[in-house]
């Protein structure tokens, strides 16, 4: 059943929209008749740092946040049944991590969705200094501050960010039923999502898959740093990959190794228990790069 993701600033208002739309959800369930037998057995799971037992602490190490992450993750994995609608509400403020669980849903071929938060950084600011001094919650304001810097803001043009819904802060009726048309329908009948090669989670079986997919992977970083360095001062350009139809369409500000590697090593940890054929190691991790340009 559907996954949606809620995703913004700290301090934005994230779990009041979050039972706000479980409770519109709860009361459609609850208009569902005889006829709709399947949409009156859906359950709804609301996840929370509060009830996965982290604390905000979590998000001052990278060691506990990654841990944090992997928590999120193992939740949603036992949750997202054909009967259940999970509602992740958490920082999700990673793109990497969200198109991870876009590709969980996927495989369990079921629809997802993204509803970014839009309260302004100053607001949220507001509130999170709040609920510090009135001992509700809050973030500590270093970590405030650091959380807003990393934050990644999703780009409803990307896969795993789509379909992308965004309720600004000051909007008292955000999209509700647009969001329940976009994942249950307004026929009542849930859709059901094709899973694709990138997305099936499978037993690596083919020989050597692992070598090749750390060799092609390593090859196509290669291959934008040599453009680089041909094209020094240039905005932008394309790199043609050998066997891959479709071209990397590089960013106008030039690509440091760092900024690949990390993208490579986030693409092979993604991809290390997948079933994919050799042949479409390359196309898939092009794809996955113009993806993360484009944001």
């Amino acid at each position: 059943m559907p996954l949606i993701l809620i995703s913004g600033y700290p301090s934005s208002g994230k779990t009041y929209r979050s039972e706000q739309l479980i409770d519109f959800f709860k009361a459609k369930i609850a208009q569902a008749d005889a006829a709709d037998a399947r949409l009156s057995k859906l359950t709804i799971h609301h996840l929370t740092d509060q009830n996965l037992g982290l604390s905000r602490d979590v998000y001052a190490a990278a060691r506990s946040e990654k841990d944090a992450r992997a928590t999120l993750s193992s939740a949603i994995k036992r949750l997202l049944t054909r009967d259940a609608i999970v509602v992740a509400d958490a920082m999700n403020y990673i793109k990497g991590f969200r198109y991870q669980l876009y590709c969980e849903a996927k495989a369990v071929q079921t629809p997802n969705c993204v509803i970014h938060i839009g309260t302004p950084v100053d607001k949220c600011r507001e509130l999170n200094a709040a609920a510090l001094e009135s001992g509700s919650g809050g973030y500590a304001p270093e970590l405030f501050e650091n959380l807003v810097f990393r934050y990644e803001e999703p780009n409803g043009m990307t896969r795993w960010d789509s379909p992308l819904f965004t309720v600004p802060y000051d909007d008292a009726t955000p999209p509700l039923d647009a969001i329940w048309d976009a994942l249950i329908g307004s026929d009542g009948n849930v859709k059901l999502v094709r899973p694709n090669a990138a997305t099936v989670l499978k037993p690596a079986t083919e020989t050597n898959y692992l070598y090749e997919l750390d060799r092609t992977t390593s090859d196509i970083v290669a291959a934008i740093s040599a453009w680089q360095r041909d094209h020094e001062g240039e905005a932008g350009g394309e790199v043609a990959v050998q066997g891959v139809e479709s071209v990397i369409e590089l960013p106008s500000s030039p690509l440091a190794l760092p900024q690949l590697q990390r993208l490579r090593r986030a693409f092979i940890g993604l991809n290390r228990q997948h079933s994919l054929t050799k042949d479409r190691i390359g196309a898939l991790f092009v794809d996955y790069l113009n993806d993360a340009f484009a944001k």
